[in-house]
């Protein structure tokens, strides 16, 4: 019977040695980023200068927005009940869905498909914002509860300029807003989510990794945020909103 194995293309190990995509990693130590690595790691080849510039300031992008999203929430509320460090970033990663950190796969995803149409940007923006009112849909990447501006946002598309990786996606996603504001007759920016979704767009990566980088990105923040927890505050502290409001039946009795 022959013996089945896992196959991967990513790491290959052998005693004394660890390859990654082919890279030494002693070679890899010292000389690439961290940045540079996660992009090996997912593309299969180290970036450009003009890569690693791209990638770096996307992870910094989305690195942490303060104690109030659910991840964060999440993941201190756990370590307020005595759990590990481990388990709380855990649950701060499953605390990151469609809601929250989901939008740059979405996002991703649609500018992906829509990008392939015929037509100028514009036009296919156009086409999807009316589609996207009928169906009564949001589009993802767009709006922030905080910022009338994002500033994350301003500053990678400024990047994606001065790298040359302003590309199809990114005219997309900026047409998008433009058609968004005249059906809407209001501004919804684009926010970090969009940006990022255009910019891996642009630079070639699948949709699917949407979530992927912003998980990458944010454990680092909700790691220092667990810290602080488990550090500066008591156990089993008062979190979230001062009071809570009980709505449910009055008092009664079991009836037997």
């Amino acid at each position: 019977m022959t013996e089945e194995f896992w196959k991967t293309a990513i790491t290959q190990i052998k005693p004394g040695e660890i390859r990654v995509r082919g890279f030494d990693i002693a070679e890899l130590m010292g000389t690439v980023s961290y940045a540079e690595a996660v992009y090996l790691v997912l593309k299969g080849e180290l970036p450009s200068k003009a890569e690693a510039r791209m990638i770096e300031a996307i992870l910094v992008a989305s690195i942490d927005h303060g104690p109030t999203p659910p991840s964060v929430l999440a993941a201190r509320t756990v370590l307020s009940g005595g759990n590990s460090l481990n388990a709380s970033v855990a649950a701060g990663v499953m605390a990151i869905g469609d809601v929250h950190g989901g939008a740059v796969e979405q996002c991703a995803r649609i500018l992906q498909e829509k990008a392939r149409q015929e037509g100028s940007p514009a036009t296919v923006a156009a086409a999807l914002v009316e589609e996207l009112h009928q169906q009564k849909r949001r589009m993802p990447g767009f709006g922030h509860r905080l910022h009338g501006t994002d500033p994350r946002t301003v500053r990678l598309l400024a990047l994606a300029k001065e790298t040359a990786f302003w590309g199809r996606h990114i005219d997309l996603a900026v047409q998008i807003e433009e058609e968004l504001e005249k059906k809407l007759d209001r501004r919804l920016p684009m926010n970090v989510d969009g940006a990022v979704a255009a910019a891996i767009s642009d630079m070639g990566f699948d949709w699917r990794l949407g979530k992927g980088f912003f998980i990458v990105s944010r454990v680092a923040g909700l790691v220092a945020h667990v810290h602080e927890e488990w550090t500066r505050e008591r156990p089993m502290r008062k979190l979230g909103p001062p009071a809570s409001e009980y709505d449910g039946p009055k008092p009664r009795k079991v009836k037997r």
